[in-house]
């Protein structure tokens, strides 16, 4: 026996007579150019606009980008998020918003990677496509890298966030700051002291600001692997995708041996960056969420190689 269902097919209206009932009409008459050269340029009006503009351009720009690193993964395709902008004279009505989009387009033709030397041309050909002497690039990131669990060896990914500012001046070159956060472990030297069986830890956040010199060659120094191992060569320990029994015994003992306060972190940090010799300037912060406190700890150091 045959149990198929049938139902009755309703006959519905025409897909444009669907659109029709809940609202589309049919397109007005067209009076303006469809040439470009004959349509209106309102952001190459030229007239006194009452105030110059420090920045203006596009934000939140998703695209894909290429990270080479010296650890491993070597290489890694990740998203970056994106900022771009240059400054607009008084006399200029606006940017060229398109322009931005179009230099990410020749760029990612060719395989956009993260390279500094990559975004220094990036930014000032920037600057010359959108006929300004200024230009300004961000892009934020996860930077992915392997690590090791200490005795099984077993691998896995940890990330951390990264993030780079560069700003071309036609007259002062290309400045470059870079950003980093990363997760690290610490465990509280107060607790060990007072307490008769253990001491409380915590994970924590450690986040690098710097400036680096015209001369920096990342070709010599990979500035992420740098920046990490300034911060969890610092910590209690480090943290691991992956901890066996006997991993995790390593882990535990090595924070029971190397206490640390967030003022200890920043410091010891500090000393690290204030060492390496493409430095020019940082910011070291490190904020602990207490495992036995409802807040906090925090602490920062600002520091120009510079004027010291």
């Amino acid at each position: 026996m045959d149990n198929t269902k049938t139902f009755p097919v309703k006959k519905l209206p025409t897909k444009q007579e669907r659109h029709q009932l809940f609202g589309s009409v049919k397109p007005a008459p067209k009076s303006k150019p469809v040439d470009k050269k004959y349509m209106a340029d309102l952001q190459n009006t030229k007239k006194d606009f009452l105030f110059a503009l420090d920045a203006v351009g596009i934000t939140k720009v998703k695209h894909p980008i290429i990270i080479n690193s010296t650890i491993a993964p070597y290489t890694q395709t990740s998203i970056g998020s994106f900022t771009f902008t240059s400054s607009l004279k008084q006399t200029n009505k606006g940017t060229n918003m398109s322009r931005f989009n179009e230099q990410l387009a020749d760029y990612h033709a060719r395989g956009f990677s993260t390279d500094l030397n990559v975004l220094k041309s990036f930014t000032k050909e920037l600057a010359n496509r959108l006929e300004q002497p200024d230009a300004y690039m961000e892009v934020s990131f996860p930077w992915f890298y392997e690590r090791q669990a200490p005795d099984t060896g077993l691998a896995g990914l940890n990330h951390a966030d990264a993030s780079i500012k560069m700003k071309y001046d036609e007259e002062r070159g290309v400045d470059v700051q870079l950003a980093f956060t990363v997760a690290i472990a610490t465990l509280c030297p107060c607790s060990k002291e007072i307490s008769e069986y253990s001491a409380h830890n915590q994970r924590g956040n450690v986040t690098i600001d710097i400036s680096v010199d015209e001369q920096f060659d990342e070709t010599e120094f990979d500035w992420k692997e740098v920046l990490l191992e300034a911060a969890e060569s610092n910590a209690s320990t480090r943290l691991h995708p992956i901890l066996k029994r006997t991993d995790e015994k390593r882990v535990t003992e090595q924070a029971y041996e190397n206490p640390r306060f967030v003022e200890d972190m920043v410091r010891l940090i500090a000393a690290d960056l204030y060492e390496t010799p493409f430095i020019t300037k940082f910011k070291v912060s490190c904020q602990n969420e207490e495992s036995i406190h409802m807040h906090d700890a925090f602490a920062t150091i600002t520091y120009d190689k510079t004027k010291n």
